[in-house]
């Protein structure tokens, strides 16, 4: 049980002191879904931040007082409640530090925006709640919330000391028990809800806390176990909202009625496309015939009937599940046009936007430059690769020179995933490992000029069967070309959704968050600047969980690791160093970029012409200069950050429990002993949830919307010199191109997961915006939040101004399709598939 911080340790209904005077306050509350608004049993008290009460050693405490009125209104764009409150307190109450607030409800939560005072001299005081409050009966404790001003521990008025430290506690919980609906407690667990062992097919290894399958940790939800094995936990429906996560975790009742539409389409379209497969076969028969299948034929039904049953039985009111079932009535099922074939249907198929996408399509963070000819895999074996393969691709320049003037580029998906293979080509895919050579133009573009496709030895030996395959633009060659950049693509597609998408941003995010909840109190400065970029993580990786990473979930449906994703996953997790998520280390440590004092930021790009490292760089500089000087405000010495107690436990809770599993490597991790460290740390983590996360999510319906530009499986491998296979494709290449990549059905339902994943839904919150202005009472920091946001707007001009210059051909490429992911969108005033702006947080 949740231990209550401030329960039962006064009377609650005092005679008011002789000296009595009065504090006057007004109560937001919002007006939510199928719940019962606060009455008069809801009662609120306020602590004094200034004056002790010795016998409780907390601040002094107001008579109890009640809501007042209840009148309709409008904050921002959401519908709440005002109501009026009159507090007593004694002459010599000091100033309010804190309030408590107690619901009275039988049963029903509300959500409270915010509490403010109006004090004498016409001073006032803001409680920023943003928090749902539950019946007092559930919790036994009333809810605390402390004034919007910042301290760190050693500065917090001794008035306020206890309250925050009994909080604080009070969010860690004791580890035990199943939790509540209405508990607030922030603990962790291994990733072990993915699987059942219930069903033979559907059973998966634990992810984390293990040498062999290191993983970050989740937010511990305590939720039934399954019968079998006391350390998994189950999941009911398929689109699954029972489970546990902390309150203030949870989407806004507006925001889960859009996600849940979103969600039920996408559902709908996993049961259409088996319709339509018994009805047309599983096959597309044309490129053009895809193209109209998906994009131009009448609206699909709005919704499986089916799945708006099951629905029914796991939203958490009528009210939200009507609000759904309207949503999803006025937009019926159907794909937009993606991107990347909208000036040109062909585009995509050329060497040139191939290439171009490894620098600003949907992963542009996986590309390398190539430091060792032949290319070497980390167990000592050499690629098959020869000099004369790749100088045979350029004039007048040998591989030394190419390799000395940065000119020589590698995509690697080769060595993480050998170990794999033999066991995913049992799923009925045919997947290679791959390596991809590119060279460096005189005209800023890259030119793949080979590629090596592997596949383990048949003996069963560590040994490599490994084909090589140069461009070609004419006959079989240039068919048999298009096959191995369809492979290519395929294990990159792979890459980007589990590793530089879900693993490098979502999953690593989720630990800081937890810790933050749990060792920085709401009063501390970090909590402060961190709390925006965490927004809505925990709720979407849960939801992640149960539909997409779940055994048999959509991921393992549609990508090609099938079964072994997150296993996979859980290998590359084990070099995966939180020092070198930082925009500029990660550039260096792939060999994209040089340190050069001489340079802006102290960096110098190798391919000028790079939009992501590019554009990246203006938000990083914007996002460092934020975060350094709002840790000088704070922090005046490093001796400052070391004497911080809650800053130090939130770090050793990061690094020897949130991930854990990697606090072995002394590389992985800076010490918390300079305000340089603490801002480097902290700029890092900003960048991870906001402008890391934009780049490798929102650009996904763009390119990826077009199954064959971005394949996630391959059913065919590339077929041999005299072998049937060879006269298939020689007869009709599109057609063992088609049969080679994922099915309608697969492909359908890709779709429709990337469709939900590239949306900015409607309360999205951008980089350099606050939901609100009265975050902090700091008027320094409202400052410097408008210095951040200045900058940005001046990073959002640079962006366009480059996707206008002809000279630099990387920015729209033969498909003509603007560089914008990492533009900034300060306004925030586009929602849907944009492909541009940069939400605060990993929140879809």
């Amino acid at each position: 049980m949740q231990m209550p911080f401030c329960s039962m340790l006064w009377d609650r209904s005092p005679a008011p002191p002789e000296d009595a005077i009065t504090i006057n306050g007004t109560v937001v509350v919002a007006k939510n879904f199928g719940l019962s608004a606060p009455g008069k049993s809801t009662t609120l008290r306020l602590f004094s931040g200034t004056q002790i009460d010795h016998g409780t050693r907390k601040g002094k405490l107001s008579t109890e007082a009640a809501l007042r009125g209840g009148k309709k209104s409008k904050h921002g764009k959401t519908s709440t409640v005002t109501y009026h409150v009159t507090f007593v307190v004694e002459a010599e109450f000091g100033t309010p530090g804190a309030v408590a607030v107690k619901n009275g409800n039988r049963a029903d939560q509300f959500f409270l925006r915010h509490v403010r005072l109006e004090l004498a001299h016409d001073r006032s005081i803001h409680f920023e709640c943003n928090s749902w409050v539950y019946p007092y009966k559930k919790t036994n404790s009333d809810r605390l919330f402390f004034i919007n001003t910042s301290y760190l521990p050693s500065k917090t008025p001794e008035a306020l000391l206890l309250l925050r430290d009994e909080e604080l506690r009070s969010l860690r919980g004791n580890g035990r028990g199943e939790r509540k609906d209405w508990e607030r407690i922030y603990d962790y667990d291994y990733y072990n809800d993915l699987g059942n062992p219930d069903n033979p097919d559907h059973v998966r290894p634990v992810m984390g806390g293990t040498r062999m399958h290191p993983y970050p940790r989740r937010c511990r939800t305590g939720r039934a176990l399954s019968k079998t094995d006391e350390v998994t936990e189950t999941r009911k429906h398929v689109i699954n909202l029972d489970f546990y996560i902390p309150p203030d975790e949870r989407f806004s009742p507006g925001k889960l009625a859009e996600v849940l539409t979103l969600g039920v389409q996408a559902v709908t379209h996993f049961v259409v496309p088996e319709m339509k497969t018994m009805i047309q076969g599983n096959n597309f028969k044309s490129i053009e015939l895809l193209t109209r299948d998906l994009y131009t034929k009448p609206s699909q039904p709005a919704a499986d009937g089916e799945v708006m049953e099951q629905l029914k039985t796991s939203v958490p009111s009528k009210k939200t599940y009507k609000q759904v079932a309207k949503n999803v009535k006025d937009t019926p099922v159907k794909f937009p046009i993606p991107q990347v074939i909208q000036h040109d249907l062909e585009a995509w198929r050329s060497d040139e936007e191939f290439a171009r996408e490894m620098l600003a399509g949907l992963n542009p963070v996986a590309i390398k430059r190539l430091q060792k000819f032949p290319p070497v895999s980390s167990g000592g074996k050499k690629s098959s690769i020869t000099a004369e393969h790749v100088e045979s691709q350029f004039a007048d320049v040998t591989i030394e020179m190419a390799m000395r003037q940065n000119r020589l580029y590698i995509l690697d998906h080769h060595d993480y995933l050998m170990p794999y293979l033999r066991r995913i080509n049992t799923l009925g895919v045919c997947i290679y490992a791959s390596r991809t050579l590119l060279f460096l133009k005189s005209d800023g573009t890259l030119k793949p000029v080979v590629i090596e496709l592997s596949l383990p030895a048949t003996d069963g030996g560590d040994g490599e069967i490994s084909r090589i395959f140069l461009p070609a633009s004419h006959g079989t060659d240039a068919h048999l070309w298009q096959l191995a950049k369809a492979h290519v693509s395929v294990n990159d597609s792979g890459y980007h959704q589990l590793i530089s998408h879900w693993l490098f941003t979502h999953a690593a995010v989720e630990p800081f968050v937890i810790a933050t909840k749990r060792q920085l109190s709401a009063m501390h400065p970090i909590h402060k600047l961190l709390e925006p970029h965490f927004k809505d993580t925990m709720q979407i990786n849960t939801l992640a969980r149960s539909i997409l990473l779940n055994a048999g979930g959509i991921l393992e449906r549609t990508m090609y690791p099938g079964r072994y994703a997150l296993e996979m996953s859980s290998a590359i997790y084990g070099d995966w160093r939180f020092t070198e998520q930082s925009l500029p280390n990660d550039l260096v440590r792939r060999g994209m970029a040089s340190r050069d004092p001489a340079m802006p930021g102290g960096l110098s790009l190798h391919i000028e012409d790079y939009p992501y490292a590019v554009d990246g760089l203006d938000v990083w500089r914007a996002i460092d200069g934020w975060v350094r000087s709002y840790c000088a405000h704070f922090y005046h010495h490093d001796t400052d950050v070391e004497e911080d107690t809650e800053l130090q436990a939130w770090w050793d809770d990061v690094r020897s429990v949130g991930h854990g599993d990697r606090q072995g490597d002394p590389a992985c991790w800076l010490d918390l002993d300079s305000v340089d460290n603490l801002a480097e740390t902290l700029s890092t983590l900003v960048w991870i949830a906001s402008a890391l996360h934009a780049a490798v999510n929102f650009g996904q319906y763009g390119y990826a919307g077009f199954p064959p530009n971005r394949p996630t499986r391959c059913r065919r491998f590339v077929p041999l010199p005299g072998s049937p296979e060879m006269t298939q494709l020689e007869a009709d290449p599109d057609k063992f191109f088609l049969e080679m990549i994922p099915d309608r059905f697969t492909a359908t339902l890709g779709l429709a997961l990337i469709e939900v994943l590239s949306n900015h839904t409607s309360d999205e919150v951008y980089l350099g915006q606050r939901a609100t202005s009265t975050w902090t009472d700091d008027g320094e920091l409202l400052r410097l939040l408008d210095r951040f946001r200045e900058e940005l707007r001046r990073v959002e001009k640079r962006v366009t101004e480059r996707n206008k210059d002809p000279r630099l051909n990387n920015r729209r490429g033969p498909v003509k399709v603007p560089y914008t992911l990492l533009f900034p969108d300060v306004a925030g005033t586009e929602k849907g598939l944009t492909g541009r702006g940069i939400p605060n947080s990993v929140s879809i």
